[in-house]
C-alpha cells in the first residue's frame, strides 16, 4: 500500500511497509524511511507508483480552475474529497484527489485551512481584495522592472526626481523607487549614490555631500524665514575709540574689533568690542528660536550656512564706518609690567575705523617688524602696543599651562586656509601664532576668562568651556567639556574659559552675552534679572544641543575640506607629492591637509618627509590610495611637534588636533585661538 501525506507543511508520498497502531512505517523514493501518523495521511493508494502520482498530481493541480473551483466550493466547509467529487463529476482518482490537496493548499487567498485535508472557501469580499492585491504587485513588478531598466541605461526614472535625497537618506524601503535602485545598483555593482551620480539624479560628490548634511541637519532647508530685523536700545552711549577689526579676507560675521588708548597717567586702555546682538535679539523672540535651532554657523570651503539671517548679521556685524553697538571689555594696563589695571564691562556704541584683513597685512605684519618697529602700515602703534600685551598674556597663560603639568604651546605648526571661487580651490599654508593671529587670540582669550570671572563673582551662570580633573580624571586623557560654572581650562592656561566673543556665530557666546550684560548693567543684582538662572533646564538644553550640534558641524567641515583636498589633486594634475609621516603607516601631504594611510609602509621616525605615488582617490567617499615611492633625507618635519599625543593635552590647549583616522582631515583648527577657523574659507 502506499500512501500521500502531510508532513511539515509538504506533501509527500511513500511506500508503507508496516503499521503499528496508528503509525506507518513508510519508505520515500529517495530510500529515507519516515514514521507517518495515520491522521497525516490524506490519500491511500495502491496504483500507480508513488512518484508517478505525485508528478501526476502536480500536473493536474496547474489545470486546476481556481475560479470555478472556489465557485463550485461553496461557504461551507469541504473535505477535498467531496469537492473533487463536485469538481471532476464523479469519484476523484487518487492522482486527482492529491492535485486536487495541491492546489487548495497553493491558493491560500481562494481557500483557508481549517485542518488536515479540510478547507473553506474565502469570503467574496475577501478574495476580492487579495486579488486585487496581486495584480497591483504585479503591475508594481513591471513598473519596477522598467525603472530598474532606465537606471542601467544611466536615465533617473521621472518618479525617483523629486526624492532623490529621500531614496538615498532615509529611504521606504518598501517602495519601489528604492527596491528598483537597489536592484540595479546591485546587477550594476555599484552603490545607490554612484548610481545617482551616473543618472544625473546628483549633479556631483559636491553635491552628494552637501545634500547628505542638509537632509539631516536642515530639512526644511538652509534658508530663514522672513523676519523683523531688531535694532539695539537707541540710548547706547558713544565710546571714544576709534576700534578696528583683524579678519580673514572672506569674513562676513566681523564679531570683534579692538582700540587702544594711550591715557595721561601713562597708562593704556585697551578695548575688546564684541558685536552685540543680544541687545536687540531677546530670548525666545523669533530670531532667538532661530539661532537656537541652528547653534551654529556651519563652516565649509567656499561657503557657509550663518546662524542668522543675514539682516540681522549686517545690523551688528563690527563693518568700519559704522558706529556699531557693541559689548565693550575695557582693561587698563601699565605699560611698565603690562599688569592689568582694572576692568570695565559696558554697552555703547563702537566706531569701527578699520576692517583689516589678514592677507593684506601677513606679509607686512611679521614679528619681526614688531619687535624692531619698521614697515609701515594701518594702526602700527596700536598693532605694535597689543602684540607686547600679547606676549605678555601669552607667557602668563604657559605658565599656568605647567602649573597644571602641561607643556607650554608650540606654535610652529601650519595652517591651510582654503578659497573656493568657481569651483577652483586654492589651499593657502599659513603658519600658526603668526602676529596678528595671536593678538587676536590672546585679546579674545583674555575677553572670554575676564568675562567668565565677572558671570562667577557676580553669581550669573554662564557657558563655559572646561579642561581639567573634572573632566576626565588625572589617570585619563582630558577632554574639552562645556559646564555651566566656572571652571579651569587646563589647555588654555586660564581659571575659567566662557565662549563670549562670537555671538554673531555661536548661540552659547549670545547666551553668555546676556547673562554678561546683565552683569554688567545691573551689578549685584544680575542674578535676579539675567534670563538664565542657576540650575536652569533650558541652560542645560541649550548646552546639550549645543554640543551635538557643534559636533556634527565640524565633522561636516571636515569632510568638505577632504573633498577639495581630493579635488585639488585632480586640479593640479598631481601625480606624485611631498608627505610627512604623522604615526606609523598614516602620512599628511605637504602641500594641503590631506592624511592617508599607507599599508604596508616601513617603520619611519615621526616628521620623516616621503614621496608618495597618487594611484587614485574617489571624491564620493573621501578615499585616497597612494604607495610610497622614497624616502626623503632630510630632517624630520618640525611642525609636527605640536602633533605629540601628550596625557590631559587635547581640544583647544594646542588649538588643533590631529585626527589620525583615514578619512578626516588631518588639522582641525578650533576657534579659541582664531576667531574665526583658519581654514574655513568662509564667503
Amino acid at each position: 500500500m502506499n500512501v500521500f501525506f502531510e508532513e511539515s507543511g509538504d506533501f509527500k508520498v511513500g511506500t508503507v511497509l508496516s503499521q503499528a497502531g496508528e503509525a506507518y512505517q513508510v519508505e520515500l523514493a529517495s530510500g529515507k524511511r519516515s514514521k507517518v501518523k495515520s491522521k497525516d495521511v490524506l490519500i491511500q493508494f495502491d496504483k500507480p507508483e508513488p512518484e508517478a502520482l505525485l508528478a501526476a498530481a502536480k500536473g493536474i493541480a496547474a489545470e486546476v480552475d481556481l475560479d470555478f473551483l472556489w465557485e463550485v466550493a461553496g461557504q461551507e466547509e469541504f473535505g477535498f474529497a467531496e469537492l473533487g467529487l463536485e469538481y471532476f463529476g464523479h469519484a476523484p482518482l487518487p492522482s486527482e484527489a492529491a492535485g486536487l490537496v495541491l492546489a487548495l493548499h497553493a491558493a491560500p487567498i481562494y481557500f483557508h485551512k481549517k485542518g488536515r485535508g479540510r478547507y473553506k472557501a474565502a469570503p467574496e469580499q475577501t478574495l476580492k481584495a487579495a486579488l486585487a492585491g496581486i495584480e497591483k504587485k504585479k503591475q508594481q513588478a513591471i513598473v519596477q522592472a522598467g525603472y530598474v531598466d532606465e537606471l542601467k541605461a544611466g536615465k533617473l526614472p521621472q518618479s525617483m526626481q523629486a526624492i532623490v535625497q529621500q531614496l538615498l537618506f532615509k529611504p521606504d524601503k518598501n517602495t519601489i523607487e528604492y527596491k528598483a535602485l537597489e536592484a540595479a545598483a546591485s546587477e550594476l555593482q555599484t552603490t545607490a549614490p554612484r548610481l545617482m551620480l551616473n543618472t544625473g539624479g546628483l549633479a556631483s560628490p559636491k553635491e552628494l555631500h552637501m545634500s547628505r548634511f542638509l537632509f539631516e541637519h536642515f530639512p526644511r532647508g538652509a534658508g530663514f524665514p522672513t523676519v523683523e530685523v531688531p535694532k539695539a536700545p537707541g540710548d547706547l552711549p558713544l565710546a571714544d575709540v576709534a576700534a578696528f577689526s583683524i579678519d580673514d579676507v572672506t569674513t562676513t560675521e566681523i564679531d570683534d574689533a579692538m582700540s587702544v588708548v594711550w591715557l595721561d597717567d601713562g597708562t593704556v586702555q585697551v578695548g575688546i568690542h564684541i558685536a552685540a546682538p543680544g541687545l536687540g535679539i531677546r530670548p525666545d523672540d523669533a530670531i532667538d528660536k532661530i539661532a537656537r535651532a541652528r547653534m551654529s554657523t556651519v563652516y565649509m570651503p567656499g561657503d557657509k550656512i550663518t546662524m542668522l539671517p543675514d539682516e540681522v548679521v549686517d545690523a551688528f556685524t563690527l563693518s568700519e564706518g559704522k558706529d556699531c553697538p557693541a559689548l565693550s571689555l575695557y582693561a587698563v594696563l601699565n605699560p611698565a609690567d603690562w599688569s592689568v589695571v582694572s576692568t570695565t564691562t559696558r554697552a555703547e556704541r563702537v566706531p569701527i575705523k578699520r576692517n583689516l584683513r589678514l592677507n593684506e597685512l601677513d606679509a607686512i605684519v611679521t614679528e619681526e617688524a614688531l619687535n624692531e618697529g619698521s614697515g609701515e602700515y594701518e594702526h602700527k602703534k596700536e598693532l605694535g602696543l597689543l602684540w607686547q600685551w600679547a606676549l605678555h598674556l601669552e607667557a602668563g597663560r604657559m605658565k599656568k599651562r605647567e602649573a597644571f603639568g602641561l607643556k607650554p604651546e608650540q606654535a610652529n605648526r601650519v595652517d591651510f586656509n582654503f578659497y573656493v571661487e568657481d569651483d577652483v580651490v586654492s589651499i593657502v599654508r599659513r603658519k600658526r601664532g603668526a602676529p596678528l593671529d595671536k593678538i587676536v587670540a590672546e585679546l579674545m582669550i583674555f575677553a572670554n576668562s575676564t568675562w567668565g570671572k565677572l558671570l562667577h563673582d557676580s553669581g550669573v551662570p554662564g557657558i563655559y568651556r572646561s579642561q581639567g580633573p573634572g573632566a576626565g580624571g588625572w589617570n585619563a586623557k582630558i577632554q574639552v567639556r562645556m559646564v555651566t560654572h566656572a571652571a579651569p581650562h587646563q589647555g588654555l592656561g586660564v581659571d575659567q574659559y566662557a565662549w563670549s566673543t562670537s555671538p554673531l556665530r555661536r548661540y552659547t557666546d549670545l547666551v553668555n552675552q546676556w547673562q554678561i550684560l546683565a552683569c554688567a548693567s545691573h551689578g549685584v543684582t544680575a542674578p535676579l534679572v539675567a534670563p538664565f538662572k542657576h540650575r536652569d533646564a533650558t541652560l542645560f538644553s541649550i548646552v546639550s544641543a549645543f554640543d551635538a550640534a557643534y559636533a556634527a558641524y565640524n565633522d561636516f567641515q571636515q569632510n568638505m575640506e577632504r573633498y577639495w583636498c581630493l579635488r585639488w589633486l585632480g586640479q593640479e594634475n598631481a601625480k606624485q607629492v611631498d608627505a610627512v609621516v604623522l604615526k606609523e603607516d598614516v602620512v599628511r601631504l605637504v602641500e594641503i591637509p590631506l592624511v592617508a594611510r599607507l599599508a604596508g609602509m616601513p617603520q619611519l621616525a615621526r616628521g620623516a618627509q616621503v614621496r608618495l605615488d597618487i594611484v587614485r582617490w574617489d571624491e564620493v567617499d573621501l578615499s585616497l590610495e597612494a604607495r610610497l615611492l622614497e624616502v626623503a633625507a632630510v630632517a624630520p618635519d618640525a611642525s609636527l611637534e605640536l602633533e605629540e599625543e601628550e596625557e590631559g593635552d587635547t581640544g583647544e590647549a594646542a588649538l588643533a588636533e590631529v585626527v589620525e583616522a583615514e578619512g578626516v582631515v588631518a588639522a582641525v583648527t578650533t576657534e579659541d585661538g582664531v576667531e574665526v577657523p583658519a581654514n574655513a574659507g568662509t564667503a
